[in-house]
C-alpha cells in the first residue's frame, strides 16, 4: 500500500515498514516517519543502497504488489551512450518482526562485470512518541547504543536500565567488508559492501533479513491468523468497500492478552501511530463487524476486561472499573515518561464496553461471554455512576488531563469541544454523545441482569437510572433556537453551542424521542453539514470551522457510520442511503479503502475527496465502516444480514 505522503507502506503481523520510492529509509521524523516498526519502536532508521558509488535511479519506483510486499527496478546512473551495466530488481516483504530485502542484479552486457553494492544501515530504536514531532525530546539517562559485526551481518543493540532491544541483520552472501558509515563516527551506522561478479548477461542475488527483537516480546509465536472472508457475492461498490475493509482489519489485527491470560486477536486502531489496543476504537470497530465477525467482539471485550482499571492513578487516569483508552509497549511508557502504557483518559470507552457486551449476546444468543464478564460489567457500571459522574453531575463528565488529553471523547484533540466562537469548553465537561452511550449502556446492562444474571433488582435500578438520564437530557441539551442538541455542557452547565456531528450519535443510542431524532437527521444532511462525501464534524459557516482540522470541520467515515446506524434505528431510509452513497463514492477514489478522515471541502469543489494530510491508513474503524453501512441498509429495509 502507498501512504498519503508517497511512501510505500507494508504491513503484516503487527509489524509495518515505510519506504521511499527506491526502497530506502532515511530516518525521517515528524508527520511522515519512515522505518521498520514494531511495538511502538523504530527498529530500522537507515537503509540506504548505493550501486557503483552512487544512489541508484528508479526505473520503476517502489510499489506495493500486495499489502506486505513491494517491488521496484533500479539501475546505476548511466547515459544514452553509456547505459547502465546492470539492473537491480528489488523485492521487499514484511512479516512478524521481519523485513526481507531481495536484490537480483542482472547484467546487461556480453562481457563479465563486477557490481559494487553498498548498504548503509542504522537503528535509532526511537519511541513513536519521539517521532511524532521534531521538537519532542525525552531524556534517556544511561542509554547505550552499540553495533556489532557478525560473520554474516550486524547486531544493533539498545540498553537503558532494564530495557533492552535489538535488531539483527543477516546477509547472504556475507558482506566483503563492514565499516563505520562515512560521517557517522559517533553513531552506530555501518556500511556493508559487496563486490558481486556478473557473467555475460548473468545474475547475482543478495538476500538481506532484518529481524526486530523488541523489549519484552519473543517472536517465536505463530503469526496472527487472518479470518478474512467474503460478506456477499455481489460486486457493487459497497461490497468492494466491505471486502477491502475486512482485508484491512486483518492487517491491523494484533495479539494481546485476554481476561484469562489467553492470547486473543483484536483490531488495533491504525498505522502509523496507533498499531495497538485502543478502547474506543477497538470497541466501535468490533461493533461494526458484529453481524459478520462476532468473534472479534468477544476478543476485544476479553482484552479490555483484562486491562480494566483496578486502582486510582492520577498519572494514567486509572480508576476502578474504568475501561482503558490505549495501551503502549514502548520505552517511554515503560519508564513512565508518557502516561500511555495503560492510559484511561476516555469518558466513553466504559459505556461502549457495556454496549458491545450486550450487543454480542443479542447478535449471537451466546450467554457465556456475558456470564464470564459479569463482574467486569458491574464494575464498569459502578465507574459510570461514581467516578464517571452520573450520580454527582447527572452526566458522564471528564476534566482536562494536563499530562494527557484535554478532551476525552472521540473528538480528543485540543479545542474540539468548542462554542460557536471557537472557545474550548472547560470542565467538568459532559459531551453529548457520551450521554447517549451511557443511556444505552444502562438499558442494555439491565437486560443482561434480567435475562442472564437473574438479578431483577439490579436490572430495575439500571432501568430507572437510564430513564432519568433520558428525561433530563433533552431538557438540558436541546437548543431551541438552533433546534439542535448542544455539543456538550461545560462545567457551569452552559450549553456548548457549536453545531457538531456528535448529535448523530444520539440517534444510534436511542436517547432522543422520534420527533427530535427526525429533526436531527434532516439537519445533518443540510449543505453546511453534509459535504456530498460525508457529514462534517462541525457544520460549515461557524467561526471554528476549518475543513482541514482534525475535529472541527473534517469528515470521519466511522462517525458517519455511527450516524447511519442511528438513521436506521429511526427508519430514516433516505438519510441512510445519502450517507452510504457519499462515503462509498469517496472510497472508490481510494481503491475502496476509506481513509481515517477526509477534508471537509464540498464535493463540488474537487473531482475526488481531498485527503486529510495526517490521516492514518489503514485505520480500523474506517475499515469497518462499510460493514456498518451495510448493516444500516439492512436494518432500515428489514433485510437479513448477508
Amino acid at each position: 500500500m502507498t501512504a498519503a505522503d508517497n511512501r510505500v507502506q507494508l504491513v503484516r503481523d503487527a509489524t509495518f515498514v515505510r519506504l521511499d520510492t527506491a526502497g530506502g529509509i532515511s530516518g525521517n521524523r515528524g508527520t511522515n516517519p519512515d522505518g521498520l516498526f514494531l511495538r511502538d519502536a523504530r527498529h530500522l532508521s537507515r537503509w540506504q543502497l548505493t550501486v557503483d558509488g552512487t544512489s541508484p535511479i528508479a526505473l520503476v519506483p517502489a510499489e506495493a504488489a500486495t499489502d506486505d510486499a513491494a517491488t521496484c527496478v533500479l539501475t546505476p546512473q548511466g547515459t544514452r551512450d553509456n547505459p547502465p551495466a546492470y539492473t537491480v530488481f528489488r523485492r521487499q516483504t514484511v512479516s512478524a518482526g521481519t523485513l526481507t530485502d531481495h536484490l537480483r542484479l542482472v547484467s546487461n552486457l556480453p562481457d563479465p562485470v563486477t557490481a559494487r553494492v553498498d548498504l548503509t544501515a542504522d537503528v535509532d530504536f526511537a519511541d513513536l512518541f519521539e517521532l511524532r514531532a521534531d521538537d519532542r525530546h525525552y531524556p534517556k539517562p544511561g542509554s547505550r547504543y552499540t553495533a556489532h559485526t557478525t560473520p554474516d551481518g550486524l547486531h544493533f543493540d539498545y540498553d537503558r536500565a532494564d530495557w533492552h532491544a535489538r535488531t539483527t541483520l543477516t546477509c547472504h552472501p556475507a558482506p566483503d567488508t563492514v565499516a563505520t558509515a562515512q560521517g557517522a563516527e559517533e553513531s552506530t551506522a555501518r556500511t556493508l559492501s559487496w563486490h558481486l561478479r556478473l557473467d555475460s548477461h548473468g545474475e547475482a542475488e543478495l538476500h538481506l533479513t532484518l529481524r526486530a527483537h523488541p523489549h519484552g516480546l519473543t517472536l517465536d509465536a505463530p503469526p496472527v491468523p487472518h479470518t478474512h472472508r467474503q460478506t456477499s457475492t455481489g460486486t457493487d461498490d459497497l461490497n468492494r468497500a466491505c471486502e477491502r475493509g475486512l482485508a484491512d482489519v486483518d492487517l491491523l489485527t494484533i495479539p494481546v492478552t485476554g481476561v484469562d491470560g489467553d492470547e486473543v486477536h483484536v483490531p488495533a486502531a491504525g498505522i502509523p501511530w496507533f498499531l495497538t489496543l485502543f478502547g474506543r476504537d477497538s470497541l466501535l470497530t468490533s461493533y461494526f463487524l458484529l453481524p459478520y465477525r462476532p468473534d472479534t467482539a468477544a476478543a476485544t471485550l476479553s482484552a479490555l476486561a483484562a486491562t480494566q482499571g483496578q486502582r486510582y492513578d492520577s498519572f494514567s487516569g486509572e480508576q476502578p472499573g474504568r475501561i482503558v483508552h490505549e495501551t503502549r509497549h514502548g520505552e517511554l511508557a515503560h519508564f513512565r515518561q508518557v502516561p500511555y502504557g495503560r492510559y484511561y483518559g476516555a469518558v466513553d470507552a466504559t459505556p461502549l464496553f457495556l454496549v458491545l457486551l450486550h450487543a454480542h449476546y443479542e447478535t449471537t444468543n451466546d450467554r457465556s461471554l456475558a456470564q464470564r464478564l459479569e463482574r467486569h460489567a458491574r464494575k464498569a457500571v459502578d465507574w459510570m455512576l461514581t467516578d464517571g459522574g452520573l450520580e454527582e453531575h447527572g452526566y458522564l463528565v471528564y476534566t482536562a488531563d494536563p499530562g494527557g488529553l484535554v478532551n476525552q471523547n472521540w473528538k480528543d484533540s485540543a479545542g474540539a469541544i468548542c462554542f460557536t466562537d471557537g472557545t474550548q469548553a472547560k470542565g467538568p465537561i459532559a459531551v453529548s454523545e457520551a450521554q447517549g452511550y451511557a443511556y444505552d449502556a444502562l438499558q442494555r446492562t439491565a437486560e443482561l441482569a434480567h435475562k442472564i444474571w437473574q438479578d431483577e433488582p439490579y436490572a430495575h435500578r439500571l432501568r430507572n437510572a437510564a430513564a432519568r438520564l433520558r428525561s433530563r437530557f433533552t431538557t438540558d441539551f436541546w437548543m431551541p433556537q438552533a433546534d439542535f442538541p448542544a455539543l456538550a455542557l461545560d462545567g457551569d452547565g452552559h450549553q456548548v453551542d457549536a453545531l457538531a456531528s456528535d448529535a448523530g450519535h444520539l440517534l444510534w443510542s436511542g436517547i432522543l424521542d422520534a420527533e427530535h431524532a427526525r429533526r436531527v437527521g434532516q439537519r445533518l444532511l443540510e449543505p453546511d453539514f453534509f459535504s456530498g462525501w460525508a457529514i462534517r464534524t462541525l457544520a460549515a459557516g461557524q467561526k471554528p470551522y476549518h475543513p482541514l482540522s482534525y475535529h472541527r470541520g473534517s469528515a470521519w467515515p466511522h462517525d458517519n457510520a455511527i450516524i447511519a446506524l442511528g438513521f436506521a434505528r429511526y427508519k430514516l431510509a433516505h438519510e441512510v442511503d445519502t450517507v452510504t452513497n457519499g462515503l462509498i463514492a469517496a472510497a472508490a477514489h481510494h481503491g475502496f479503502r476509506l481513509p481515517e478522515v477526509i477534508a471537509g471541502y464540498d464535493r463540488s469543489a474537487t473531482t475526488g475527496p481531498t485527503p486529510y494530510p495526517h490521516s492514518c491508513s489503514p485505520q480500523a474503524w474506517a475499515a469497518a465502516a462499510p460493514l456498518a453501512l451495510r448493516t444500516a441498509r439492512h436494518q432500515v429495509r428489514n433485510e437479513p444480514h448477508t
